[in-house]
């Protein structure tokens, strides 16, 4: 297809941001307009909940991108502006009013929306979720000392919204169904250092559903499956993960299967839309990469593709998660692997599980040792062959093994 004269992003996320900036950066000259549902500029979300539920972090600390930017790359920002509908051939989106704009090439964007509790009184608008900022302002006065907070679901977003409220004062319970939630993820020994660090830090860790959820009285009172017993908490939000945004997709016929799906350039099966971040999914790939990085990567990758640039191998997925003052970082999938090799004990808190298939190594995953993993990822990307023995000695640097 040729160079369009005007592409349209909707959605204005980091995977939006960065697609505009992969476009300049890479010679397209044409007209980039960004379609933003909320007012403001766009902002980073990991911070939300670490910094901004700690009240750290300002609107001005999280922007991906200062004002001048937009101007200095000729990106036209607009806010509070809903796209209704896309309109692939012959070419635009619409708004409201059923207001059409032009553009050559649509680039969706549209991340996901998170999952309300799927049990009666799950939909109760006083339930928090946490995704937007203004998700997190609400959330923020409600975390006051003293206060009960119940938290559903113990992944990424569950675990460190708790550890936030713990450190503000609040007393905290987690709820989740799976006994080591992540394990899939980073393995069952990084898993399980990472949960029970939650009941040494003073939450109450109960394995169990979310059978349904009362108000009475002003407070919640929530009933568990699988524990004989209620729950009652001042505040309860809900971490069990997004939806993807794919409502675009489906009425314009594109092809969705858990997300929008995606090839290399991340086309969808229409040529003139693409699709990226959360809401995208990689032709051949079991799931969606709903972290930071792959965001980064699909805005350069879909950078490329709309310019006839060769795609560039993204390498192992890799996201990390911060609790505590600690950092947790992954690469790969821990699942992919036949064996794992510890470096470290679990007893200091800071260590490593590698996870091999054959020779290779195929995922691994750290608490603290952000120097080490940072060779590691090279180790996986370019399947360098691995000794465990070695792996598992603290005197071997793990730099060496990429001279081989």
């Amino acid at each position: 297809m040729n160079t369009p004269q005007r592409i349209a992003v909707v959605g204005a996320g980091l995977a939006a941001v960065s697609a505009c900036d992969a476009l300049r950066a890479h010679g397209y000259d044409g007209d980039l307009v960004l379609y933003s549902a909320e007012h403001g500029l766009a902002y980073d979300r990991p911070p939300l909940s670490k910094d901004v539920l700690l009240g750290k972090d300002r609107r001005e600390d999280v922007l991906l991108r200062p004002g001048q930017w937009y101007d200095d790359q000729r990106v036209r920002l607009r806010e509070g502006v809903v796209v209704q509908a896309i309109r692939p051939q012959p070419g635009g989106v619409e708004l409201a009013g059923g207001v059409v704009e032009t553009a050559d090439r649509i680039v969706l964007a549209t991340g996901g929306t998170p999952r309300a509790l799927p049990v009666p009184g799950g939909a109760d608008p006083e339930i928090c979720l946490l995704r937007t900022w203004e998700d997190a302002q609400r959330l923020r006065e409600r975390l006051l000392p003293g206060a009960r907070v119940l938290v559903v679901g113990a992944g990424l977003i569950g675990a460190e919204t708790a550890a936030v409220a713990v450190a503000l004062g609040c007393r905290v319970t987690l709820v989740d169904p799976v006994g080591v939630p992540l394990a899939a993820a980073v393995g069952d020994d990084i898993a399980t250092a990472l949960h029970d660090r939650h009941r040494a830090e003073g939450i109450d860790v109960i394995t169990a559903g979310v059978e349904r959820i009362e108000r009475r009285q002003g407070r919640f009172l929530i009933h568990l499956s699988g524990y004989g017993g209620t729950v009652t908490a001042d505040t309860v939000v809900a971490g069990i993960g997004i939806r993807p945004a794919t409502q675009l997709a489906e009425a314009a016929g594109l092809r969705v299967d858990n997300g929008i799906v995606v090839d290399a350039d991340r086309r969808t099966s229409h040529p003139a839309v693409h699709a990226i971040g959360d809401v995208a999914r990689g032709d051949g790939q079991r799931t969606r990469h709903e972290h930071w990085e792959a965001a980064l990567r699909d805005g350069e990758a879909v950078g490329r593709g709309i310019l006839g640039l060769p795609a560039v191998d993204a390498g192992a997925p890799w996201f990390w998660s911060d609790r505590y003052g600690s950092r947790l970082e992954a690469i790969g999938t821990m699942a992919d692997a036949e064996r794992t090799v510890l470096r470290g004990t679990v007893e200091s808190g800071a260590f490593l599980a590698f996870g091999l298939r054959g020779d290779r190594m195929v995922a691994a995953a750290a608490i603290d040792r952000t120097r080490d993993i940072k060779a590691v990822r090279r180790i996986v990307d370019r399947g360098v062959a691995v000794d465990p023995a070695e792996l598992a000695d603290e005197s071997t640097d793990l730099r060496s093994l990429l001279k081989r």
